[in-house]
């Protein structure tokens, strides 16, 4: 049979659908307007040249460990194993994450209280659903990557068109720009922490190069899809982020969402109120398909990293074992597995407590961390990859070596930043103590890295 081509259009609705997670609109909406700096500012010094230099990578080495191979060609099995560990343990907490907002979703717009039972019909039917479509090759499921798209352009840009309508309209905002200082960070330490919210949407470009295997051709079809895809994300980011900040305060976008401000903005133009939910509901059913189109674009890529570590040594040897299409299957099964502790662990807790339910946001927040941490070796990787491997590059990063060491170290210091600022904020002890369970769970995580990293044999 013949292997389905991914295609160059794919790969941009590729790029755009991995990186662009409809579910963190609402927390960067809740920066406030100082968001437009940051989004300038990281736009610039981080997804720029993580775009450029992923672009390289990904055009020269291709190949399905993506990240890990790049690592590992520049310093060795020991460090990818440290990025395969990272790289793939945030997965599962995501995906457990995500089964939460489908219940969260699912009880919003249709205004019922879910029972304990049907959060986890629902919570786990999510779970094993992304785990199954994890183990089909790209090439065979690249329509639901593609439909995931569709739907998060057309409601992320209805969002953030209706918002500007009815700022016209009515002239009113929920948070009004009176000055430029209105635009400008205050650049206390805690407003540091919205740096890893920023970048944490800017993440995934890697990934598109896991799908060389199914493109035509890989070397020229990566860097378009990249930049391509990189400028439409930005766009959709901004675009709704807006819109909320029009329809809610950033208090209120803390814990409300994209459904909510469809709601309020709708409202605010004296429409229907059965009509308007109607359009929630519509939207809140497309936001739940995005959010099993999301896990679905990452799934080749993260699993593919955990393969290829574990056929080195770096990872148990189960994640290496792949199904009749080439895909490491077992890897996507560990992540339900795990996935299904967490979620059930969530539910216990939030059962028992209300209070003791928060341990399972501490799980996403570690996620995040974990992520964050596994590109670190990346920048430095190209940089020593640039002066040590001389393979033809059809793409290379330009300028010069000033230039080249600019788009090096300016995105690692943001990106080491956000780590810091996302694990103790503004160092006050009230800060700490909260983020306490995180602080502990990331040493632990740090445990099992090293132990993980001292199994590998060493090379030569």
């Amino acid at each position: 049979m013949k292997k389905k081509k991914f295609r160059l259009v794919d790969a941009i609705l590729a790029t755009v659908c991995i990186t662009l997670v409809a579910e963190s609109v609402a927390p960067t909406a809740a920066i406030g307007n100082t968001q437009y700096f940051w989004w300038i500012l990281l736009i610039v010094a981080f997804c720029l040249p993580y775009g450029l230099i992923t672009a390289e990578l990904g055009s020269t080495f291709n190949s399905e460990g993506g990240m890990y191979d790049w690592v590992k060609k520049a310093f060795g099995k020991k460090w990818a194993a440290r990025v395969a560990w990272n790289y793939w343990i945030n997965f599962p907490l995501w995906i457990a994450s995500l089964a939460v907002a489908v219940t969260d979703v699912v009880a919003g717009i249709f205004e019922i209280e879910l029972s304990v039972v049907w959060l986890l019909v629902l919570q786990l039917g999510y779970t094993w659903l992304v785990s199954f479509l994890g183990t089909k090759r790209i090439g065979e499921s690249k329509w639901i990557v593609n439909i995931g798209t569709f739907f998060k352009i057309l409601f992320m840009l209805s969002l953030g068109l209706l918002g500007i309508y009815v700022f016209i309209k009515t002239g009113e905002s929920a948070n009004p720009i009176e000055s430029v200082s209105d635009l400008l960070p205050t650049m206390d330490l805690l407003s540091l922490s919205f740096i890893s919210v920023i970048i944490f949407n800017f993440l995934g470009f890697e990934v598109v190069a896991t799908y060389t295997d199914d493109m035509e051709n890989p070397k020229k079809e990566i860097p378009k899809a990249l930049i391509i895809g990189g400028a439409l994300m930005a766009l959709f980011y901004i675009l709704p982020a807006t819109g909320i900040n029009i329809a809610m305060t950033t208090e209120d976008a803390e814990v409300a969402g994209i459904t909510d401000s469809f709601a309020i903005l709708l409202t605010s133009l004296g429409m229907n109120a059965d009509l308007i939910r109607i359009i929630v509901i519509a939207v809140g059913l497309m936001f739940i398909y995005t959010m099993v189109a999301n896990i679905v674009s990452w799934s080749f890529g993260v699993n593919s990293v955990a393969k290829y570590s574990a056929e080195d040594g770096g990872l148990p040897k189960i994640f290496a074992k792949e199904n009749k299409e080439k895909v490491p299957y077992m890897a996507s099964i560990l992540n339900g597995v795990v996935a299904t502790l967490i979620v059930v662990l969530g539910i216990i807790l939030g059962y028992v407590s209300e209070e003791a339910s928060n341990l399972f946001w501490t799980f996403f927040s570690f996620s995040l961390v974990t992520l964050l941490i596994s590109y670190i070796p990346l920048f430095p990787a190209f940089l020593k990859l640039r002066k040590t491997d001389k393979t033809e590059r059809n793409y290379k990063v330009p300028g010069n070596k000033l230039i080249l060491n600019l788009v090096t170290w300016i995105p690692l210091i943001f990106l080491v930043s956000s780590v810091i600022f996302t694990l103790f904020g503004d160092f006050t002890k009230e800060y700490i103590d909260a983020n306490l369970p995180l602080i502990i769970g990331v040493v632990v995580s740090f445990i099992i890295q090293e132990i993980l990293a001292f199994r590998v044999k060493k090379e030569g």
